[in-house]
């Protein structure tokens, strides 16, 4: 890798990893779509599971005193269950279809009428959000549109949706860690440990500093801005997926 591609995406993860430690998501949509451009699909899902898993998982630190422990031990059974179905099959999606899937999850959330809205602190909504969650990793990279339907209309404030998203996150990356590089085993020298190293440092260093915004934004301004923020990513995804089908 060149260093104009290691100066690249050292500032996409450290300003994806800001604009994760203020929303709970976003960021790792952004980052999965800059990656894609670069690398193969399963290379870009282990260099995007490193980079997100240390910058949700300090998040989950930074937070742990709001972290829902009960549905983080719920979601990561629906989760495990996602794991052995699909290391069964070992299915390796093309990157139209990461871009379709990257597109389409924010607005699933508007099409779903809010007496049905699934959520984690309802019963089997958290086995559930592990579940789908966790599929949606495997197949797309990213799940943080489809958690947030579970979590956006429950009565958690902004920092234990956060919180508790970015516990739920490491595991869903961890998952997608062992299974891209376990099981499917992309070649690791694509990326390099260097640059795992630097994604891992930036991730951490912005996730820290994104914790005053937060504090400042109220619940009602982050829940509105969290929604414009992926609408508007997911638009860009869903075009670019269909005009490469469109071309094959």
């Amino acid at each position: 890798m060149g260093p104009g591609f290691v100066v690249l995406i050292a500032v996409v993860v450290f300003a994806t990893s800001f604009l994760s430690g203020i929303f709970g998501m976003a960021g790792g949509m952004i980052l999965m779509g800059v990656l894609l451009v670069f690398l193969p699909v399963p290379a870009a899902m282990v260099l995007h599971g490193v980079t997100q898993a240390a910058s949700n998982g300090w998040r989950a630190l930074l937070w742990r005193a709001y972290v829902d422990r009960i549905i983080l031990a719920r979601y990561a059974a629906g989760a495990l269950l996602a794991l052995l179905l699909f290391g069964l099959v070992q299915f390796v999606p093309d990157r139209a279809l990461v871009l379709v899937l990257l597109g389409i999850m924010p607005f699933a959330l508007l099409l779903v009428p809010r007496r049905f809205t699934p959520r984690v602190d309802h019963p089997g909504g958290a086995e559930a959000c592990g579940f789908i969650g966790t599929a949606l990793q495997l197949l797309s990279g990213v799940s943080g549109p489809a958690l947030d339907i579970f979590f956006v209309r429950t009565l958690l404030d902004r920092r234990s949706v956060v919180a508790t998203k970015a516990v739920c996150q490491v595991a869903t990356h961890l998952i997608k860690l062992a299974y891209f590089g376990g099981i499917v085993g992309p070649n690791l020298a694509e990326i390099g440990w260097p640059v795992m190293a630097l994604s891992v440092l930036l991730a951490l260093t912005g996730t820290s500093l994104s914790r005053t915004i937060l504090e400042r934004l109220s619940d009602v301004q982050f829940r509105l801005w969290t929604q414009r923020i992926v609408l508007a990513i997911g638009g860009v995804y869903l075009i670019q997926g269909l005009m490469l089908y469109s071309q094959a």
